[in-house]
């Protein structure tokens, strides 16, 4: 496979235009973090965006920064930090899942895969966080869409659209986040031996009420081939996480209104400092627990209520499951299973459609991920559509060919 790093836009448009005329297809890869993400694509020539590096705008009193698509995401977040910001979403870094180490990850493979961590579920994910961007698409080519504000729209959501697409419409040249101010501290309620069940349903009736918690968490106990990200003294029980995060004086009053509310209920209640929190969380993020072991791995949506049920469901169909774990408030269920030549797609999507998610396998080897679709087969008028919008920008599939589906 032929390899390019094009250091401009008109670079990579004309990389786009030879593909085009020679009826081939391109792998677009940035870091490399993500690349066990979805199918093999079926590619003659490889094009980095490592090659489009930088921060091209930062303001910020206004909250917004641009920056070419190939800047590390760390850089990014070291700049950020020295003015007290972030991105809310909290992006999972993918680098550890799959035998990599942290940091690799770019700004354009970020929203290419619309990553979003745990608080996601109180902040939005990051296509929610994506103000404007400049790519090239499968024709070869360059446009714009949005700008610094966020604004009403009509036809195409550009943003929405591009985020989480995973380099089937276009090559993300240059991007545009809406950042803000990060917290001024954070503590971490921890329940201590609660099933499956109690801790969804404590997560969720939290949820509804004015705490204001910003992750949701419960891991049950893990055995010993599975890292906990939980302090030792905690490594070893069901542990039921909740984070609140802002102000010390208002962090540490809802932590004690939180505990009063949380007695009623439960027996055990510990709390985490800020640091051990931030560790913490990162690690949960990242799916530290899964990182270095062997096992095919799942990533299933939901919604928080079904989460219990649905590994239950899972458990009676005797799917091999090694290690779970839930985020946001059980709406998110990481699943590690004992490895076979379809992941046991087929039992999982079957329980997973019952309770009405969508199930992704986000790690299994090369083979597997030929033969077995990786992303929650849609229904027939939405992956018509998918097609409709994806020959729009790209024609002839000369972009990540094969990545999301198939035939796509």
């Amino acid at each position: 496979m032929t390899s390019l790093a094009p250091r401009d836009e008109e670079e990579i448009a004309e990389v786009v235009r030879a593909a085009l005329s020679s009826g081939t297809a391109i792998d677009i890869v940035g870091g490399g973090s993500r690349s066990g993400l979805g199918r093999p694509a079926v590619a003659e020539t490889r094009l980095s965006t490592l090659g489009l590096e930088g921060v091209t705008l930062y303001e910020p009193t206004e909250l917004v920064l641009t920056a070419r698509a190939g800047t590390p995401l760390s850089s990014i977040t070291a700049l950020l930090d020295k003015h007290g910001q972030e991105p809310a979403f909290e992006p999972i870094d993918h680098g550890p899942l799959y035998g990599k180490a942290r940091g690799l990850g770019t700004i354009g493979g970020l929203i290419a895969v619309n990553a979003s961590g745990p608080r996601r579920i109180k902040a939005g994910a990051a296509r929610d966080h994506l103000l404007g961007f400049r790519a090239i698409t499968g024709r070869g080519e360059i446009f714009q869409s949005g700008g610094r504000v966020m604004k009403n729209v009509t036809g195409y959501d550009m943003c929405k659209l591009m985020a989480g697409s995973h380099g089937t419409f276009s090559v993300l040249s240059e991007i545009t986040l809406k950042v803000l101010p990060k917290a001024e501290t954070e503590l971490t309620l921890c329940v201590v031996d609660l099933d499956d069940e109690k801790a969804v349903r404590v997560m969720t009736s939290v949820s509804g009420l004015a705490f204001e918690v910003s992750g949701f968490a419960h891991l049950p106990t893990l055995t010993s081939d599975f890292s906990s990200p939980a302090p030792g003294s905690l490594a070893d029980k069901p542990l039921t996480a909740l984070r609140l995060e802002g102000p010390e004086t208002s962090v540490n009053s809802r932590i004690k209104d939180l505990t009063a509310y949380l007695a009623k209920h439960v027996r055990v209640i510990e709390v985490m400092d800020a640091p051990t929190s931030r560790n913490f969380w990162a690690d949960l993020r990242d799916v530290i627990p899964f990182s270095g072991t062997t096992e095919q791995v799942w990533r299933i949506s939901t919604a928080p209520t079904e989460g219990a049920a649905l590994v239950s469901d899972l458990i009676e169909r005797d799917v091999p499951l090694r290690c779970h774990y839930y985020d946001w408030a059980g709406g998110l269920i990481w699943i590690a299973v004992a490895s076979a030549d379809d992941a046991h797609g087929s039992a999982i999507r079957k329980v997973v459609d019952g309770h009405g998610g969508h199930a992704t396998l986000v790690r299994a080897g090369d083979d597997i991920r030929v033969n077995t679709p990786v992303f929650h087969p849609q229904p027939a008028p939405l992956a018509a559509l998918t097609e409709r919008l994806r020959r729009s920008f790209d024609p002839e599939l000369v972009l990540n060919r094969g990545r999301v589906r198939e035939d796509l």
